[in-house]
């Protein structure tokens, strides 16, 4: 059928004529100006067949297309060429005119050019190999998005024939000076490993995509993740080290939501070097909880918990004793991610909300508690969809303490009767898991009691009566001492319950409690009586059992009645186990002259021995879904064999191997930035800026180390010029200092007694933090912390005098303009020499060090 119907008039048209120009001015392919005109009372539109001789006509409008100057009516004759391909019509016999046509500066026209080229690439190769030196000549166009879809429909091309013509073209991408190019290179890299493997490892493609991890542009960086992990897959991912994951996480906040996504699902791979680094890693990714993407935050919340597994104390280790255990560690990353996620269940959407609820369900199994005094955050609301009202009544029962208990209980209790049956069943279920699980507090298992049994009364809602009395039969298995609170209701229940699982647990209930209730036997009878009647297997073998049961405690009611029962019941043919259950208790009532060793047996075999239901056990699954978090396995609740063919299931390898937590080197190191790693003297960012102070650099070399090959140590750094100043005041070339000791003594020193020099000029702002480290840490002047913000960079450092010459701290706090290049001192020293004037002497001789490291003399 045509779109729109034939006998609908297109609108602009008298008697359903086509308007010239069409729909935006774009002249129908079967009629107005050069095509074939339309019979009067005939639509023509993009999406109806093409009839003889319009294939023709676009050629014999393409031919003129170097002559038109109207740039409306060139894209026009485009689109309907695209059009026609995209109704599966064979138009490859316009593929050199097409080709005539991609010599053209409209953007626009020329990439759809690039679609026909690649469109028709794969059934017409002969045919795309006329446009190689086109688009081999394009991928060196002046302008970069010209370069740019150039290689990316080179690339699409996807023929074998094709990979000596594209090897080059994206070498050269990769080196391009727009962004745009080179990540678009990366991407097309993906596409010739795929194509070609044995190519690929030739043109060593896999080493580049390493180095342009350091890529000034992140949306790059971002392409190279993507690609590498893909290229590696059978290994697990790409190759992580400490370099590459510290260098990745400094830079995360130029990443977009896209970007920092890609270096977030990295970190639950990576093993932290020791704890000081996995608790710097956690502060680094803190403020991505408060981003309004509700993917970034759960891959933050996965990239916490990995680490905390990671750093976390274990059974068996021989730490110290004060060292954090798994356990506490997840306990403090769910109460600092709770608040977050909470509020992105409340404001996304209803797709959004029931996968994080899902998350928060997970959570709330890993750290049971933690959610609790949010439990109102999770009551259903009436515009919530079905998914959602049932993803909150099952996480409503979880939080459940003697506090919240009853306000829980009430909420479930006005949900019993809603209109959806699913979600009555629900409720109640959650309602008994509370009592079963003791989470109520005392008087919970009481309360909750009865309010099943008031639903037993409500005959015409027959699902809820069902589940009140498979729930109260729960409840006697688990927990006996309930028997005299629900006993009173059950006969007159069994009357009016025809649901196969409800009837078989009211049955079970008499039998169970059947000493507390006169008419227990009898009401039993009559369903013996009628027997024949009953097609449910479940209710057959509740009625063996319960009638058994009851024959103990009250044998002169029962013994007939539960003779004529095994008898049908031996006979009954439509259930195996009934039968053979009914085959056992006979034999074993015949066999045994004592009655109270039956007895013994089958009450014994009918008790509840464990703490909870088999069936409920699923710590397995759980600890295995914990593994998975963030991914599809959480929303499915199943393992990923589960739903993906084993060879396309990416293995989970952690990395790196080679230092593990007891033998690793510490963090904080001289000229270290705390959350920066220098590498063995390299910068990642060597090479996109000169360091404005001619100091002596440790490593000439830019070449970094991110595959951890081990590249030779790089020559000691040669010693400080020297000045008599600067002599005079003798620096501990190794010094250590936490966070909290640097906090205190700042704060123990006035403000109003602070050093401040401002307006110091920099020939240029510093290319990185790094660099000033670097030469700070040669004249023994360490970092604390360290940051670049879009107007300056800051800094705070400390240096402590030899203690023969006094032990006086000198804590510095340096903010480097970059607008204009300026430097600004705040210093406090802190201990010391109390002379006043000796004590400014330092002060203007450690200025006069800084002065010099950073090239400012």
């Amino acid at each position: 059928m045509s779109y729109p119907p034939n006998n609908m008039p297109v609108p602009g048209g008298p008697s359903g004529m086509p308007v010239p120009g069409g729909p935006g001015g774009i002249p129908p392919p079967g009629g107005g100006p050069g095509g074939v005109p339309g019979q009067p009372g005939q639509n023509d539109s993009y999406f109806t067949e093409s009839r003889k001789g319009e294939v023709n006509e676009l050629r014999q409008l393409l031919r003129t297309f170097g002559t038109e100057r109207d740039k409306q009516k060139k894209r026009d004759i485009m689109k309907k060429v695209i059009a026609y391909m995209t109704l599966g019509i064979d138009v490859s016999r316009l593929f050199t005119e097409m080709m005539l046509a991609i010599e053209t500066r409209d953007l626009v026209i020329k990439k759809m050019v690039y679609l026909f080229l690649c469109n028709y690439a794969d059934t017409h190769p002969d045919l795309a190999q006329m446009c190689t030196n086109t688009l081999v000549k394009d991928c060196g166009n002046e302008d970069p998005m010209v370069r740019g879809l150039a290689l990316r429909s080179l690339c699409s091309l996807r023929l074998p024939q094709m990979i000596e013509y594209t090897s080059e073209p994206l070498r050269r991408s990769l080196q391009d000076g727009h962004a745009y190019v080179r990540k678009t290179g990366v991407m097309g890299i993906l596409k010739m490993y795929h194509l070609n493997k044995e190519e690929f490892d030739k043109a060593a493609f896999n080493d580049i995509l390493y180095e342009m991890l350091r890529d000034p542009d992140p949306s790059v960086v971002t392409n190279c993740i993507f690609v590498l992990n893909e290229i590696q897959a059978e290994v697990g991912g790409m190759a992580l080290n400490r370099a590459v994951m510290l260098h990745l996480l400094n830079r995360i906040h130029e990443f977009s939501e896209f970007g920092i996504l890609a270096v977030l699902d990295l970190i639950p791979r990576y093993i932290p070097a020791n704890d000081e680094e996995g608790f710097q890693i956690m502060n680094l990714l803190d403020p991505v909880l408060k981003t309004a993407n509700a993917g970034a935050v759960v891959a933050t919340i996965r990239a916490f918990l990995s680490i905390a597994t990671a750093i976390g104390k274990r059974p068996g280790d021989d730490r110290d004793e004060d060292s954090p255990s798994v356990d506490d560690l997840s306990k403090q990353v769910v109460e600092r991610i709770k608040a977050p996620l909470v509020t992105l269940i409340a404001s996304g959407s209803s797709e959004l909300s029931y996968v994080l609820l899902k998350y928060a369900d997970q959570l709330i199994d890993l750290c049971p508690g933690i959610f609790d005094d949010e439990y109102r955050q999770f009551y259903v609301k009436y515009s919530d969809p079905t998914h959602i009202k049932h993803s909150k009544i099952r996480i409503l029962a979880k939080l459940a303490n003697p506090n919240t208990a009853p306000d829980i209980v009430a909420e479930l209790g006005e949900l019993v009767t809603d209109a959806d049956e699913t979600l009555g069943r629900i409720a109640v279920r959650s309602m008994v898991n509370i009592a079963l699980n003791g989470s109520g507090g005392e008087g919970a298992l009481e309360s909750i009691g009865r309010r099943l049994v008031e639903m037993l009364d409500l005959q015409g809602i027959s699902h809820v009566t069902s589940e009140a009395a498979t729930a109260l039969a729960a409840l006697v298995r688990r927990n006996e001492s309930i028997k005299p609170v629900i006993s009173a209701p059950l006969p007159r229940a069994l009357k009016y319950i025809n649901d196969p699982a409800g009837k078989a647990s009211i049955i079970f209930l008499l039998g169970e409690c059947g000493e507390d209730i006169t008419e227990a036997p009898y009401a039993l009878e009559k369903v013996i009586d009628s027997y024949d009647n009953i097609a449910d297997a479940s209710v057959k073998t509740a009625l063996l059992s319960a009638t058994v049961n009851l024959f103990f405690s009250r044998p002169p009611e029962v013994q007939h009645m539960l003779g004529r029962l095994l008898k049908k019941a031996t006979e009954d043919m439509s259930s195996q186990d009934l039968h053979d259950r009914a085959l056992f208790y006979y034999r074993l009532l015949r066999s045994s002259p004592d009655p109270t060793v039956a007895k013994s047996i089958i009450s014994k075999s009918m008790a509840m021995t464990a703490s909870q239901f088999a069936e409920e056990d699923d710590s397995e699954l759980r600890a295995a879904l914990m593994d998975e978090f963030n991914t599809l396995c959480t929303v499915y609740r199943c393992k990923p064999e589960n739903f993906i063919d084993e060879e396309n299931i990416v293995p989970f390898v952690k990395l790196p191997t080679e230092h593990p937590l007891a033998a690793a080197a510490p963090v904080v190191d001289q000229g270290v930035n705390t959350i920066t790693d220098q590498m063995n003297g390299a910068s990642l960012t060597d090479g996109y800026g000169a360091a404005p102070a001619p100091v002596p650099q440790p490593a000439p070399s830019a070449e970094v180390d991110l595959l951890g090959f081990g590249f030779d140590d790089p020559a000691p750094a040669p010693a400080p010029p020297a000045s008599n100043s600067i002599q005079s005041l003798s620096l501990k070339p190794s010094l250590s200092l936490s966070g909290e000791d640097y906090q205190s003594k700042w704060g123990s020193v006035p403000d109003s007694e602070a050093i401040v020099i401002s307006g110091l000029p920099m020939g240029s702002a510093p290319s990185s933090t790094d660099v000033v480290e670097g030469a700070l840490s040669a004249f023994s002047v360490f970092t604390m912390a360290s940051g670049e913000l879009p107007t300056e960079f800051k800094f705070f450092l400390y240096a402590q005098e030899e203690e023969s010459y006094g032990g006086c701290y000198f804590l510095v706090q340096a903010v480097a303009l970059k607008q204009p290049s300026s430097l600004n001192l705040t210093i406090k020293p802190v201990g010391g020499d109390n002379d006043p004037n000796k004590r400014k002497e330092k002060v203007d001789q450690l200025i006069e060090l800084i002065k010099s490291a950073l090239g400012l003399c």
